[in-house]
């Protein structure tokens, strides 16, 4: 396996957010998600306009690199004094199960403890096998949470939690 670095993004790495993105969430989703609901999360969360604003908004971005290749990438926010929320974590099809999400969550969760949080949240599809990635880290569920997010759509997840201290 290829080391991982794990770096801040900028403005420049949008498109590819954009091209993880769009390549992570047709198999992460196609089994939960219509196509309709997908594309439209998809523009909603990842135009090039969003992800800008996202990053004004105080979301820090940070890209998974090997030697040759961007392979993923995640993003977090404050909520308050003690709490982190990790905003998305995407691994390219190819190359998860090599070790990429695990370095990717593994660095957010020092950064926010570098950052003097006592905890992580996370939102996950109800449905999304990744729950056991986040419950093998140490994540709980501590609530199921529906938002609507417009067209008629809804996002029908858990919040889970991780402590750090």
């Amino acid at each position: 396996m290829e080391e991982v670095i794990i770096r801040q993004a900028s403005e420049k790495d949008i498109p590819n957010i954009q091209e993880i993105a769009f390549s992570t969430w047709p198999s992460a989703y196609a089994a939960i998600l219509s196509k309709e609901q997908l594309h439209y999360m998809l523009d909603l969360f990842y135009a090039a306009e969003s992800l800008k604003g996202q990053m004004k908004d105080g979301h820090e971005f940070y890209m998974a690199e090997t030697d040759r290749y961007t392979i993923g990438f995640a993003s977090i926010s404050q909520i308050n004094e003690d709490t982190y929320k990790l905003q998305k974590l995407y691994v390219l099809p190819a190359a998860q199960k090599t070790g990429a999400g695990k370095a990717l969550i593994e660095f957010v969760i020092e950064r926010v403890r570098e950052y003097g949080a006592r905890a992580i949240q996370l939102n996950v599809n109800r449905h999304n096998k990744a729950i056991r990635f986040y419950e093998k880290r140490g994540f709980v569920v501590i609530k199921e949470d529906d938002i609507n997010i417009g067209n008629e759509y809804y996002m029908n997840d858990y919040v889970m939690e991780k402590k750090l201290f």
